[in-house]
């Protein structure tokens, strides 16, 4: 053999030998990809129990217990969630649209819930949006029409994570706005909605205002604090939540008085606790369309504790100025 082809012949082994690790990885996969489930079980089985041994006692059933808890969650959205892909298909044959606003303080529960909403939803038709700040351009346009652009079309689902209405509730609050632009924004948004929306009698309107406690929102904060898979959820708002808990509340009092109404009302969504306020949202979406094959099984039966109607929050809300000076929550 030649020099040189012994140096290609070195080569190729040097290729070979590099790759060879890669090949292995690759063949290990696919060999765990292609066992039999029952061992693939066992195996998840093994490290559960190993993993569950290894902690103590007190530990090991607060783990199970949460095991436990989100399974059982799960499973009980489950049948709601089928009902949502059941009216979904009723939105496409009729030609309707349905706008779903989420709006309410920080922290209280608005991002898992539509997570939970849209969990098994045919993803081409529907959307979540979540618009950023407005762009200077934006920012001399009509404060609404950034959010028209994103309206639904024939047979489609829009689900706002914060709307228009961030203009009655946090801009306000954080100096975003000024009070002059406040002010129009209050005074044309009824209108606004009737002429966008309402008018044809082709799209569904639901308004959710999502209400947690102070005490509740200030552990949420303290856990994204902590938690680094949750500290991008941290913002300048977030920060000052707390401190302005009375000018939030005060400006929630301003919008239920100013743009509840019978053709467009608010639902208050007591979200202390997580599941039951993502379990009735998903209720009250259901109760807002009539569409064919809805179970007879199923309990749609709101729970009054966690949906409120905008009404009876005011009259809540009123209560509270005549016994502590001003509104609580």
């Amino acid at each position: 053999m030649g020099p040189k082809a012994a140096q290609k012949r070195g080569k190729k082994r040097h290729r070979t030998d590099k790759a060879a690790p890669e090949t292995r990885a690759a063949a290990a996969a696919e060999t765990r990809n292609n066992a039999d489930p029952d061992q693939r079980r066992t195996a998840v089985d093994v490290r559960f129990r190993n993993t569950i041994d290894a902690l103590g006692k007190k530990k090991r059933q607060d783990v199970v217990a949460a095991i436990m808890e989100k399974y059982c969650n799960a499973e009980e959205l489950k049948p709601y969630q089928a009902e949502l892909i059941k009216m979904q298909n009723h939105l496409e044959r009729t030609s309707k649209k349905m706008v779903i606003l989420f709006d309410g303080r920080d922290a209280s529960g608005k991002g898992g819930t539509i997570r939970r909403v849209t969990r098994y939803m045919n993803e081409k038709r529907y959307r979540v949006v979540a618009l950023g700040k407005p762009s200077n351009t934006q920012k001399t346009e009509l404060h609404i029409k950034r959010y028209i652009e994103n309206f639904p079309r024939a047979g489609e689902i829009v689900l706002f994570d914060r709307s228009w209405y961030n203009r009655a509730l946090v801009e306000p609050v954080m100096g975003f706005c000024t009070q002059r632009q406040y002010d129009r924004f209050m005074k044309k948004v009824n209108a606004y909605e009737s002429n966008f929306l309402l008018d044809e009698g082709k799209t569904l309107m639901l308004k959710l205002y999502f209400s947690v406690s102070k005490k509740e929102q200030a552990r949420r904060f303290e856990r994204r604090k902590k938690d680094p898979l949750r500290q991008w959820k941290l913002s300048e708002v977030d920060l000052q939540a707390q401190e302005l808990w009375d000018e939030f509340t005060q400006k929630k009092f301003d919008l239920l008085k100013k743009t509840h109404t019978r053709e467009s009302p608010w639902f208050i969504i007591r979200s202390d606790n997580k599941h039951l306020a993502r379990r009735e949202t998903i209720k009250l979406i259901l109760n807002t369309v009539r569409y064919k094959g809805r179970s007879r099984k199923l309990d749609f039966t709101l729970d009054p504790a966690i949906v409120i109607p905008g009404d009876k929050e005011l009259k809540i809300m009123k209560a509270q100025v005549k016994e502590f000076g001003k509104p609580i929550r």
